[in-house]
């Protein structure tokens, strides 16, 4: 089962189509505070629809918490944990996901502290941009990171085949 961290996040609605997208692909989502909302936020579980209370999440007092609660991640040589981050030299395709990784997105405003990216330079990844730009919205740099790493375990599990509603493929 793929990981998603989020890091103080800021933005109740970013959080609940973050959290919709786990509950879609059995991804399960971890939450490291202060956030800058409620946790029963009506924007949050909007943006979740019905989704919410199927969510797998873990919620975590400060990053300490998340590291002492998940230390396998930093025990051994193989990477488990990924940091997304616009300032990451490698790019998100140019790296291998297992398929039980993490990956950690920063809070809206400022991103992972740099205190932990230079602590882990080899683990950061980026989604190329133009230049001039800052950032993407945060739910949508999930979603591309998220399905990278799908891809590559080969959509273990879920459904490859799509049904119509009212008709037919045949």
């Amino acid at each position: 089962m793929m990981n998603i961290v989020l890091f103080e996040p800021e933005i109740p609605f970013n959080t609940g189509a973050i959290g919709r997208t786990c509950v879609a692909t059995n991804t399960k989502l971890h939450l490291i505070r202060p956030y800058g909302f409620r946790i029963n936020d009506r924007e949050l579980k909007r943006a979740g629809l019905d989704y919410w209370h199927n969510l797998n999440l873990k919620e975590y007092n400060n990053y300490q918490d998340f590291i002492n609660q998940n230390s396998e991640l930093f025990a051994g040589r193989d990477q488990k944990l990924w940091y997304a981050t616009t300032k990451a030299r490698k790019t998100y395709a140019d790296v291998s996901y297992g398929p039980d990784d993490y990956i950690m997105f920063g809070k809206e405003t400022a991103g992972i502290p740099e205190e932990i990216l230079v602590s882990n330079p080899s683990a950061c990844i980026r989604i190329p941009m133009f230049k001039d730009e800052r950032s993407l919205n945060l739910s949508n740099s999930v979603s591309i990171i998220l399905y990278e790493a799908l891809r590559q375990n080969g959509f273990a599990g879920m459904e490859k085949k799509g049904e119509l509603h009212r008709l037919s493929w045949d």
